[in-house]
């Protein structure tokens, strides 16, 4: 299985205007050229809004695979989203890398992803919450990531280094006892019945 870093998205928190409310988010990433830098807490030029719910060592960096664009292309189509012919770039989804080759149910927590120039370890699916329904465009978004727990996730930095667009990485399986996928529909359903 070839695994790559198809893309570096990386973006400043700002303002924006959700459902009328001025709302901090780092969610609209974009594509970044070159090396990036990658430290404990991230990736240099990134930030997060709400250091309660990302970021942080354990949420460092957060990756997403490239090979459900396709599937929110079709349903952004479907909800008539202003602009939907237009192709989702990378980071669309506010991930900090896209990859190919690894889907959250072949993603363990613990898991290694070794690059060139530093290791990642899988550390947790990624939540979504209401800023997705706006950079998605429509408001069943985060119901439909739900459903499909296409969620991607969350990487903590175990070795500091660099990072660059196009290169390879291999996967270290950890102890494979919690998968992306369980870990995310278990959680969703532990919120349902509080």
């Amino acid at each position: 299985m070839a695994f790559t870093l198809r893309s570096i998205n990386i973006a400043r928190a700002r303002s924006v205007q959700i459902d009328g409310q001025p709302v901090m988010t780092g969610i609209f990433k974009t594509a970044t050229q070159g090396s990036v830098v990658v430290r404990p807490m991230g990736l240099e030029g990134d930030e997060q809004a709400d250091l309660s719910v990302h970021g942080g060592l354990a949420k460092a960096i957060y990756a997403y695979p490239s090979e459900h664009y396709p599937f929110w292309q079709s349903v952004r189509a479907q909800a008539k989203v202003s602009a939907w012919d237009e192709l989702l770039q990378s980071g669309a989804l506010g991930e900090n890398l896209t990859i190919s080759g690894l889907v959250e149910s072949d993603a363990f927590i613990g898991d290694v992803l070794r690059f060139s120039g530093c290791e990642l370890a899988i550390s947790g699916p990624r939540f979504p919450c209401f800023k997705f329904n706006a950079a998605m465009g429509f408001n069943q978004a985060v119901r439909l990531m739900a459903q499909s727990a296409w969620c991607g996730f969350y990487l903590a930095v175990r070795i500091p280094g660099t990072l660059r667009a196009g290169e390879s990485f291999e996967l270290i399986p950890g102890p494979r006892d919690v998968g992306i996928q369980e870990l995310f529909r278990s959680k969703l359903d532990r919120a349902k019945r509080s």
